[in-house]
């Protein structure tokens, strides 16, 4: 039997350049096993012509609130009861807003007020439509309301743009719906903290130290641990990514600033997992101006250590509380991971040799090694999404989710 074998999913497909992506979603979605049915608005239909996603979907395409395909019921009606699951993808910023304010005045719009399902909403428009005060406002109220997000993805955008507001790929949209409709809740209600992205360090009002980190596994954690229902907080060093809907985001800068935040966030947290990439080191003084070069002088930098986070939180840990760290190595790594598994009071730590293709920064993908006090698991190339549910996993088995 196939994953999604007596599921329905119900395609909403907006006016975005990205609507042509809706074709391999439904594919993917049927060769799951889901009854697919697609609704499409007057403007995606523009875009993306309806027979083809009727081809695809092996259904009649919804386009119009009084189109009867039986006269025994009303066909939005029916459509919002059949359904499992609605994803919208891509959402506009108008759909969006027509959501968030209870606007009900096409095929869509009406049928997703009238449904139940769970809703998956994939955003795809310009970086600064994305970004705009009202655009994020409309996000964070159907987030409030139950909904779901995923992406956008940052990249060059079909207006010239370069930056948030590319719609997610197919593939992992409808990887998406596979957990939302397959997957469990195994850490419903759970406290869980999550760390991001790398820290800075400043050396003079222009320069820092910081490192490669992208943010990219801290924010997929984040991501993963709301779908299996875990209350999250975020904690994020200066990424390029937009903030994980549904999580309480907490800024921070440098190494300090997130020694702080984990020392009052952590206590409260059924498990912490620190997935940032903070810098070791710090300038014994930050120059108050711009430090110039003189000539062919080099410049000699002297660095303190900065205050280890990890075994801070590890020497405070409470009891039945699961404590999660990485290990970005390049050398000796099984060694290496070992020692700061016990010198920081970690219950398991994920190693990665960043020297492998892609298991890098900023890469979409990871290659990792579960690192625990008695054993050692080596695991497959898979993207971050898939490597932070095996995390979860490992967090579960360790006691969180009982």
């Amino acid at each position: 039997m196939l994953p999604l074998s007596g599921k329905t999913v119900l395609v909403g497909i907006t006016g975005g350049i990205a609507a042509y992506k809706a074709c391999e979603l439904v594919s993917r979605l049927k060769k799951l096993g889901a009854a697919v049915h697609v609704i499409m608005t007057e403007s995606a239909c523009k875009l993306v012509q309806p027979v083809t996603l009727q081809v695809l979907s092996q259904n009649p395409v919804a386009l119009d609130t009084f189109q009867a395909e039986d006269a025994r019921e009303v066909n939005h009606i029916a459509l919002a009861k059949a359904a499992d699951l609605v994803v919208i993808a891509p959402a506009s910023a108008n759909v969006i807003a027509k959501l968030a304010h209870g606007i009900a005045d096409d095929m869509l719009t009406t049928t997703l007020l009238a449904t139940t399902a769970k809703l998956l909403i994939a955003p795809a428009m310009n970086t600064h439509m994305y970004q705009h005060p009202a655009t994020q406002e409309n996000l964070g109220k159907l987030v409030s309301r139950g909904a779901m997000t995923i992406g956008p993805d940052g990249g060059w955008l079909a207006c010239g743009d370069v930056g948030p507001g590319r719609m997610s790929e197919p593939e992992a949209i409808a990887a998406e719906c596979l957990r939302l409709l397959a997957g469990k809740q195994d850490l419903a209600g759970k406290k869980v903290l999550v760390t991001a992205g790398p820290t800075r360090e400043a050396l003079d009002p222009v320069r820092y130290i910081t490192n490669h980190s992208s943010g990219k596994m801290g924010y997929a954690l984040a991501q993963a641990a709301i779908a299996r229902g875990a209350v999250v907080t975020l904690v994020s060093g200066p990424v390029a990514l937009p903030p994980v809907p549904g999580a309480e985001m907490v800024h921070v800068t440098t190494t300090q600033d997130l020694f702080e935040a984990m020392s009052r966030l952590a206590p409260a947290q059924d498990a912490v997992i620190q997935a940032a990439a903070p810098a070791d080191y710090q300038a014994a003084e930050v120059a108050g101006q711009k430090l110039k070069k003189q000539g062919d002088q080099g410049l000699t930098l002297h660095l303190l250590p900065t205050r280890d986070v990890a075994r801070a939180i590890g020497e405070h840990k409470k009891p039945g509380q699961v404590f999660v760290g990485f290990a970005a190595e390049t050398e000796n790594l099984i060694d290496n991971a070992k020692k700061k598994l016990i010198s920081k009071g970690l219950d398991l730590i994920v190693l990665n040799d960043v020297t492998q293709p892609g298991a890098g920064f900023g890469v979409d993908t990871n290659i990792a090694t579960i690192v625990r006090p008695q054993s050692v698991t080596k695991l497959p190339k898979m993207t971050k999404r898939e490597l932070a549910d095996r995390i979860l996993d490992e967090v579960k088995a360790l006691g969180t989710g009982e």
